[in-house]
């Protein structure tokens, strides 16, 4: 009797440890896998995030080879005008500038520097401020206490500042003219804030030629205008949106070709973390460009004539 007695709590016991056991070791497996499901998660979400700056990059990339350069980019002044008298005694024939006897530079050349402020801000106005040149500043919305600063220097030294959204993400701005005009108040009014400058100069991230944009980039276009706001692309690009750093020498070529050809040469730099080889090359690039004859560097102003992919 005893026997099979013991036999029976044995199995009992069985039957209850065995099932608490596997639920166990069942859960230990789900834990597992949950946070390999949040690992997993994670790095799904940084290769979202690097896809998005990829595509970023290339769209920006993408604007440069298609837009115009050099002189079969479009110098506007007042849109449908073929031939106008300008203030400075100039006349635009069929969108380039034809010099009278002014005794003024043949050649304009616009430095500017989208994206920033950034940790090479500082340098860069150092190197304007060493050759006696002014330069624009295409800013987005950064709000730090050394990025306010650097706002404030770029004011200060007598340069012009410019907007270039408040985001920079390109899904979100060119969504509808709702979301530009929501992005575009934001920026303006946070320079204001911040510098006392109701900015009127503006650079579509991409340019205004970007293939991004499912709307209509004169619908952007059209809103600036409505706000007094002027758009300027470029007819030269440095090459340096690219993630890859370009070598001094290769930025330097890019930034100086086609000058002479142009009466309006507007060049593309940015002013981020990522462009140290910039800063190197900008005073090798202000010292050509101050060598060349009857050339002159100036910060875009409401004078300037723009550059426009789209017209």
């Amino acid at each position: 009797m005893q026997r099979p007695r013991k036999i029976i709590i044995l199995m009992l016991i069985l039957a209850m440890v065995v099932p608490a056991v596997l639920c166990i070791i069942l859960l230990a497996r789900v834990f597992s896998l949950n946070r390999t499901m949040d690992v997993l998660l994670s790095q799904v979400e940084g290769l979202n995030g690097t896809v998005v700056e990829q595509q970023q990059e290339l769209e920006e990339l993408t604007a440069e080879l298609h837009g115009p350069r050099k002189a079969d980019a479009v110098v506007t002044n007042r849109p449908g005008s073929r031939q106008e008298q300008l203030n400075n005694g100039e006349v635009m024939v069929s969108g380039s500038i034809q010099q009278e006897d002014s005794g003024q530079p043949l050649h304009r050349v616009y430095l500017t520097f989208d994206d920033g402020p950034s940790i090479y801000t500082d340098d860069i106005l150092e190197i304007l401020d060493r050759y006696g040149v002014k330069a624009t500043f295409f800013v987005v919305g950064k709000e730090s206490d050394s990025e306010k600063e650097a706002l404030t220097m770029i004011v200060d030294g007598g340069h012009t500042l410019g907007m270039h959204s408040y985001s920079h993400k390109y899904a979100e701005l060119y969504q509808s003219e709702e979301s530009f005009a929501e992005d575009f108040v934001k920026l303006q009014s946070y320079l204001y804030e911040v510098t006392g400058v109701e900015s009127k100069f503006y650079r579509f991230p991409g340019g205004s030629s970007n293939r991004v944009s499912d709307v209509d980039m004169q619908e952007f276009a059209d809103y600036l205008e409505s706000q007094g706001v002027q758009f300027y692309d470029w007819n030269i690009s440095s090459g340096d949106a690219s993630k890859v750093p370009l070598s001094v020498d290769t930025l330097v070529r890019n930034s100086l070709d086609g000058i002479e050809d142009n009466s309006t040469s507007i060049i593309l730099f940015h002013d981020s973390a990522d462009k140290r080889t910039t800063v190197d090359a900008l005073p090798i690039i202000i010292e050509r460009i101050q060598a060349m004859k009857d050339t002159v560097i100036l910060p875009i102003t409401e004078e300037t004539v723009p550059i426009q992919h789209i017209h």
